[in-house]
C-alpha cells in the first residue's frame, strides 16, 4: 500500500536574522496586540512590507507612463509633479523640488 504525502501549497524556510532592539520591541508589541507569535507577527509585517514596495514600484510605473503619454503641456506638468511625489515622496514638490 503507498503511502499519500499532503500536497504543501507553501514551502516554510527557517531563517535566523538579527533585529535591532528598537525594531524588535515593536514586532513584540505587535504580536501581543494581535494574541500571535513572535514568528506569525514578523511574517505579516515581512508580507506588508514587501506588498508596500510592490505597489510603490506599480504607482512609480503608472506615473512615469502616464508622463509620457501626455502631451497637453498643463496636463504633462500635472503627471510631472506626479512622478515627482513618487520618487521622491508626497512632499517633494512642496518642497521646492520642481522648478
Amino acid at each position: 500500500m503507498a503511502t499519500q504525502r499532503k500536497a504543501r501549497t507553501t514551502r516554510s524556510v527557517r531563517q535566523s536574522v538579527t533585529i535591532p532592539a528598537p525594531l524588535m520591541a515593536e514586532v513584540r508589541r505587535k504580536a501581543k496586540q494581535q494574541r500571535v507569535t513572535m514568528s506569525k507577527a514578523l511574517v505579516a509585517l515581512a508580507e506588508r512590507g514587501v506588498r508596500a514596495e510592490a505597489e510603490a514600484r506599480d504607482q512609480l510605473q503608472a506615473s512615469y507612463d502616464r508622463f509620457v503619454a501626455e502631451s497637453d503641456p498643463a496636463r504633462k506638468n500635472d503627471a510631472g509633479k506626479d512622478l515627482i511625489r513618487a520618487i521622491f515622496g508626497k512632499d517633494a514638490v512642496a518642497a521646492g523640488l520642481v522648478v
